[in-house]
């Protein structure tokens, strides 16, 4: 498949019809800077030049339901996200092809190895370097309009589109997730730009086995979920700093 040049206002215009699809918040990733990623199969991210990351907002009454645990509505409307960022992963993957592009959308909930819990890639770092948002000490990626109340998926293409940038990290002294997390695995540890490991924010056994053991085990939720993190989190919430 040939490439070829696109429009000055070609990127715009795909974000425009990515929301207009059901995203609430869209942004193009270079992927030069994350080809050190695990990414499964290993090759995954040969011959693409350019990440789209997009999320999509949870409503907000949700998470209010949530006390100590999840909820069977929670885990309900997480599954319906993840199907509705499928779609538009597919939509927007099947336009670039038509534009000349090779692409590939990246399932958005798919648990590859479930020994270490990682997917075909991290959703979140691309995300971040997209500037959907920054990585909080929840090891979740924290809008400023909505916190961590989104879900993510990833479309891999070779499209020039314009990269957006890693926007700053505003967790600041705040540890609001560390206190409330019921498996005590948030260490509370922050960061300027990302983590080397996911260790050094949490203690990734703690969470999920947590998730995937006592709470996936909840009658009606059978997923590995939690919210509780997100529910807190003063982004989320609408209080910023």
């Amino acid at each position: 498949m040939r490439d070829k040049k696109l429009p000055d206002d070609y990127t715009e215009k795909l974000k425009k019809k990515i929301k207009k699809w059901g995203a609430d918040l869209a942004g193009i990733a270079d992927l030069e800077p994350l080809k050190e990623l695990k990414v499964n199969p290993p090759g995954l991210l040969e011959g693409f030049t350019r990440a789209v990351s997009v999320a999509v907002r949870l409503p907000s009454a949700v998470f209010e339901q949530i006390k100590d645990r999840p909820t069977p509505i929670y885990a309900s409307v997480y599954q319906t996200a993840n199907r509705m960022l499928d779609e538009i992963a597919f939509k927007t993957s099947v336009l670039l092809q038509s534009d000349g592009y090779l692409s590939l959308p990246v399932p958005a909930s798919q648990v590859l190895d479930r020994k270490n819990w990682t997917a075909a890639i991290s959703h979140k770092a691309v995300a971040r370097m997209a500037g959907i948002g920054w990585q909080g000490k929840n090891l979740l990626v924290i809008t400023a309009k909505y916190g961590s109340r989104v879900r993510l998926v990833t479309i891999l293409t070779r499209a020039p589109l314009k990269v957006d940038g890693p926007v700053k990290n505003r967790c600041g002294e705040c540890t609001i997730c560390r206190d409330a997390c019921p498996a005590g695995a948030i260490k509370g540890v922050g960061t300027e730009t990302h983590y080397r490991d996911r260790e050094e924010a949490i203690y990734l056994e703690r969470c999920a086995g947590k998730l995937s053991g006592e709470f996936a085990a909840i009658p009606d939720v059978g997923v590995p979920v939690c919210g509780i993190c997100i529910k807190v989190c003063p982004f989320g919430r609408g209080k910023v700093f």
